[in-house]
C-alpha cells in the first residue's frame, strides 16, 4: 500500500507538531537566584503558597494546570478570601491538599503522587521541609522557590517574573513587576524627600488586633509591619524590646514610648469575635466599630496617637504580598501627609483588583478611627 503525497504531509504536519508540543527544558531564576530547569511549557503545577500573587500573574487560566495546593495556609488562614476565588476557579473547591509545613501535614508522597511539572515552594516551607523537599527533587520534580515574605524588592521582582517564566504569561509578570519596583521606589522617594525637608521620625507602635483589646496582640520587631514601618523611616517602638520577631510588648512600655501612630492588623478572622475587622464584607462602620474598644484602652487616652484620631485598622493580608506598595503608601500617607497628599491607598488596590484579580474590589481594608 503506498501513501499518498497528501497522507505524507499530513504526516509530516502531525509530526512537527506533536515535536512542538514536546517541553523543552528551560532555565528559571527563582527568588533566591536558584537555577533550575524546569520543562516549559508546564501542564501540571502543585502551588504551595502565594495563591494570590500565582492568581494575578497567571489569571484563572493558569489554574487549570494546578493539581495540588496546600490548602491550610489560604483556606483554613483566609476562609473568607479563599471562598471569593472559589467562586471564580471550577477546580479550586476539589483541589487535593498537597498538607503545609506548619501542622506537620507537607506530603512529599502526595506531591510526587500527582505528577506535577514543578513545585511552586514558599521559601520558608522550602527550608522547613528540607527532607520532603530532596524527595521531591530526587523524583525528578523540579522546585521554584517564591518569597514575597523576606521583604527585598529584589525578591518580589525575582518572584513575580519567575511565576510568569513557569506559567508561559511573562509580559503579565513583567506588567507587575513593573508597577510594585515603580510604586515601590515612588513610596520611598516621597520619604526620602519628606525627610530631606525636615519632616521628623515619628514612633509608632503596630498590634496584632484579633483577640480583643483586653489582650495584648503581637507587635512586629524588624519583620512584617515592623520591617514596613523602618523602611518609611519611622520609629517602630517594639525594636530591640521583644526577644523575637514578633510577640506582645508590654503595656507600660507603649505607654511610655507614647507612639505618634498607632496601626492595629485586622482581618475577617473566623470564631475571633472581638477582633478588629477588615476585608471584602466589610464597611467602615464595623471596622470603626471593632477598632473603638483599642482606643478606649486604660491608660491610652493621653497618648499622642489616640489623641490625634491617629488609631488606625489595616488588613493584616496586605503584608508581605505582590500589593504590600498600598501598604506602605497608607502607612507613609499617615507619616507624611503632604509628602502623599496626591496618593490615594485605596484606589491604588481598587486597580490593582481591576487590573489583574478575578475578583471585585470591596469593602474596607485600612482607615483612620477619626474620619
Amino acid at each position: 500500500m503506498t501513501l499518498s503525497f497528501k497522507s505524507l504531509l499530513a504526516g509530516a504536519a502531525l509530526l512537527a507538531s506533536s515535536l512542538a508540543a514536546l517541553a523543552a527544558p528551560t532555565e528559571i531564576t527563582d527568588a533566591l537566584g536558584r537555577k533550575v530547569t524546569v520543562d516549559l511549557p508546564v501542564k501540571r503545577v502543585a502551588v504551595n503558597f502565594n495563591f494570590e500573587e500565582f492568581t494575578a500573574v497567571a489569571g484563572v487560566e493558569g489554574w487549570q494546570k494546578v493539581v495540588g495546593i496546600s490548602r491550610a495556609p489560604w483556606e483554613g488562614w483566609r476562609p473568607v478570601i479563599f471562598n471569593r476565588y472559589k467562586a471564580v476557579i471550577p477546580n479550586l473547591a476539589a483541589m487535593p491538599d498537597i498538607g503545609h509545613s506548619d501542622d506537620n501535614s507537607f506530603s512529599a508522597e502526595k506531591v510526587i503522587g500527582l505528577k506535577p511539572d514543578v513545585l511552586l515552594m514558599s521559601e520558608w516551607g522550602y527550608k522547613a521541609l528540607s527532607t520532603q523537599m530532596q524527595q521531591i527533587e530526587g523524583a525528578g520534580i523540579p522546585v521554584v522557590i517564591i518569597d514575597y515574605n523576606a521583604q527585598l524588592l529584589e525578591r518580589h521582582l525575582a518572584s513575580t517574573r519567575a511565576l510568569g517564566k513557569v506559567m508561559g504569561t511573562e509580559a503579565r509578570a513583567e506588567g507587575l513587576a513593573s508597577l510594585y519596583e515603580r510604586e515601590y521606589n515612588d513610596v520611598l522617594a516621597r520619604v526620602a524627600k519628606a525627610k530631606a525637608a525636615g519632616a521628623p521620625t515619628k514612633k509608632v507602635y503596630v498590634e496584632l488586633g484579633q483577640a480583643g483589646a483586653e489582650t495584648i496582640g503581637n507587635t512586629y520587631n524588624n519583620t512584617m509591619w515592623g520591617k514596613i514601618i523602618t523602611t518609611l523611616g519611622a520609629q517602630n517602638i517594639a525594636t530591640g524590646k521583644i526577644p523575637g520577631p514578633w510577640g506582645p510588648l508590654n503595656a507600660e512600655a507603649v505607654i511610655a514610648e507614647n507612639p505618634d501612630l498607632i496601626l492595629m492588623a485586622s482581618s475577617s478572622w473566623v470564631n475571633r469575635p472581638k477582633a478588629v475587622r477588615t476585608g471584602y464584607d466589610i464597611p467602615e462602620t464595623e471596622t470603626r466599630a471593632s477598632l473603638m474598644p483599642y482606643a478606649q484602652r486604660a491608660g491610652w487616652a493621653e497618648l499622642k496617637a489616640i489623641k490625634a484620631g491617629d488609631i488606625n485598622a489595616i488588613e493584616h493580608g496586605l503584608a508581605r504580598t505582590l500589593y504590600d506598595f498600598v501598604a506602605m503608601q497608607y502607612i507613609a500617607k499617615r507619616l507624611y501627609p503632604e509628602a502623599f497628599a496626591d496618593v490615594d491607598p485605596v484606589a491604588s488596590f481598587r486597580a490593582y483588583h481591576k487590573a489583574f484579580l478575578p475578583i471585585a474590589f470591596s469593602g474596607t481594608w485600612m482607615l483612620p478611627l477619626k474620619p
